[in-house]
């Protein structure tokens, strides 16, 4: 199969990427599948962009955290998942999940199960179909099952979760 282009092209678009969003060496790999190139090829010009500090998994980790976070308000849950997949080390998402605050954690948690719930009045349905609702959804946003748990007690009060 013939590259879509040379081997210093794809440097060189590799670099523009990298130097643009941060980016994880999983995916420049698989970019370098899909332009036709050899898994020594993809190896070296991967090697490339780790010495020359284009490819920093750490630092990718820890982007990935907060723009999920802080953007999509993603919880730790769903933040940790899709880093595996992406197969950044247990360390380096250990490192990224770290940069959540536990204050800004639990207010986002708490926004976000409020806001639900203003939603979901709005509509037929008993207080126990709203905190389900509610609850299904902090689980889809990757929250852990005790924090949602407290934050519906917070947001339903005198409701058992």
């Amino acid at each position: 199969m013939e590259s879509k282009y040379s081997f210093l092209e794809a440097k060189s678009k590799l670099e523009a990427l990298c130097a643009y969003q941060e980016r994880c060496q999983f995916e420049m790999d698989n970019k370098l599948y899909l332009w036709g190139f050899l898994p020594e090829q993809r190896d070296q010009l991967i090697a490339d962009l780790i010495t020359n500090n284009f490819i920093n998994e750490q630092r990718f980790a820890e982007a990935y955290v907060s723009g999920k976070f802080r953007i999509k308000r993603w919880g730790r849950i769903k933040i940790k998942s899709h880093l595996k997949q992406k197969h950044i080390s247990e360390y380096s998402i250990n490192k990224g999940l770290k940069e959540i605050d536990l204050n800004e954690y639990w207010e986002t948690l708490l926004h976000l199960a409020d806001k639900k719930k203003t939603e979901l009045s709005n509509k037929k349905g008993d207080v126990w179909d709203q905190k389900a609702k509610t609850y299904r959804f902090l689980q889809s946003k990757g929250y852990e099952n005790d924090l949602i748990c407290d934050a519906i007690k917070e947001v339903f009060p005198a409701k058992k979760c």
